[in-house]
């Protein structure tokens, strides 16, 4: 009897931020995305399902794969073009190959998100040499940091939040059980990113 997968995730980043898409392209291990792009990324379970699925899709279609991840839970995929129409049909492809629709995705939830204001030098210093991939967080900006369940969502929660305010890129965290992401500059403009990356986060439609 064939498993039936379980649709974690499944977002299209209309138009990938320079410093997303720079982030993006330091952890792909294929086809290197660019700023400008459109971008779809699915997490599902089992983790292995991926491989069928990205087959199907690069058969289709001219979208490229930026990733394929299987953990011991879930399994994630990164499909990117500059022409939007590419990932859509890309992303229906997967939809029809699963017997799924969108709207069979899970809802996202916003796990935990807090700002520090003023950040301390001794503070950044730690954030800074804990994994980060991308600005340095400079002592004295503020910091905002999110979680999100499923992790992938955060990729758009990124996104958005750069698209809509003067702000840097710290790193995100899309893998493993909660998304991470943090991202630094003044009050004002952080405050306008974290409500940017928290309506991109409700407006996703899915399953509870």
């Amino acid at each position: 009897m064939k498993e039936k997968l379980d649709l974690r995730t499944f977002i299209i980043v209309d138009n990938m931020q320079p410093q997303y898409a720079a982030i993006t392209g330091t952890v792909a291990k294929g086809d290197i995305p660019l700023a400008g792009m459109s971008e779809l990324y699915i997490e599902l379970a089992p983790g292995s399902g991926v491989y069928n699925l990205l087959n199907i899709a690069l058969k289709q279609t001219n979208a490229k794969p930026g990733f394929q991840i299987v953990e011991r839970e879930y399994g994630e995929i990164e499909l990117h073009s500059y022409s939007p129409e590419d990932i859509k049909q890309a992303g229906q492809a997967i939809l029809d190959a699963c017997g799924l629709d969108m709207t069979d995705r899970i809802k996202p939830r916003v796990v935990s998100e807090q700002i520090i204001s003023n950040t301390d030098p001794y503070q950044a210093q730690l954030i800074n040499r804990d994994g980060r991939l991308g600005s340095i967080l400079v002592p004295g900006e503020s910091l905002f940091i999110m979680e999100v369940e499923p992790a992938a969502y955060i990729s758009i929660a990124v996104n958005e939040a750069e698209k809509n305010a003067q702000v840097k890129v710290v790193t995100f965290d899309p893998v493993g059980r909660f998304g991470r992401m943090y991202i630094s500059g003044s009050e004002s403009e952080v405050r306008a990113a974290r409500e940017a990356a928290l309506a991109a986060i409700e407006n996703v439609e899915g399953r509870q």
